[in-house]
């Protein structure tokens, strides 16, 4: 029965929704910053080198930030959870009917009739009163519950793999008309990275494809045109 279960969990979206919004930000980051710096320094430069070199520099320093960023972020949040809980078993041991009741009333406002939601609460507190509070109180479950070292390194990883393939087109490409190529291929690479997380999170892929493509062309457009101006001034 558990396995089934669990099987019956596996399926649902929402269970990949913390690594899926870490790799999808992560790949789609390291695309498009990367692409937006390589493009803007391919307008404004007449070498090869100083392209790679600024585009291998973007996706080092993007990655090592992606990753430090997430950290620092989710570390703040997991401070936070901790503290809720240690509140939680604080009130429990002074005040446990309060805390029943409380129980309850949450039980009640989803739907239970009162009888229903006190014997809920009543046999839910004698398995683990703790588990209960901390789940439905305070809304923190295996799901939602912070993971610092995980989503850093997610973060830096997919950042990584998102940032590699403009540099591979900056690597392999000509120098004449470099902004083109990669903004093609960023563009590309936007839309596949769209449909795979359209598909994985059972969302509408049209809606993913236009969404990424559309913000995608304005930065990597901005940028180009930064370029092309700082290019005109220094020449």
């Amino acid at each position: 029965m558990k396995h089934s279960l669990d099987n019956y969990l596996d399926n649902h979206f929402i269970h990949k929704s913390n690594w899926l919004r870490a790799a999808v930000l992560g790949a789609n980051d390291g695309i498009l910053s990367t692409a937006s710096l390589a493009i803007g320094v391919a307008a404004a430069s007449d070498t090869h080198e100083s392209i790679i070199l600024a585009t291998l520099a973007g996706l080092v320093a993007g990655a090592l930030s992606m990753a430090a960023g997430e950290y620092v972020s989710v570390s703040s949040q997991t401070d936070v959870e901790k503290a809720d809980i240690e509140r939680e078993k604080l009130e429990l041991k002074e005040s446990p009917e309060l805390e029943l009741q409380r129980l309850s009333e949450i039980y009640e406002q989803r739907g239970l009739k009162r009888e229903t939601a006190l014997k809920v609460a009543r046999e839910l507190t004698e398995k683990d009163a703790l588990a209960a509070h901390v789940r439905d109180e305070l809304g923190i479950n295996e799901i939602s519950h912070a993971k610092p070292l995980q989503a850093a390194f997610s973060s830096g990883a997919a950042f990584s793999i998102g940032g590699i393939l403009p540099l591979l087109v900056a690597l392999f490409m000509p120098l004449t008309h470099m902004e083109y190529y990669l903004y093609g291929f960023a563009i590309f690479f936007l839309v596949v990275l769209g449909i795979l997380a359209a598909i994985t999170g059972g969302s509408n892929i049209l809606k993913a494809i236009v969404r990424i493509t559309f913000w995608g062309s304005v930065a990597m457009g901005l940028t180009s045109l930064v370029g092309y101006l700082f290019g005109v001034t220094m020449g």
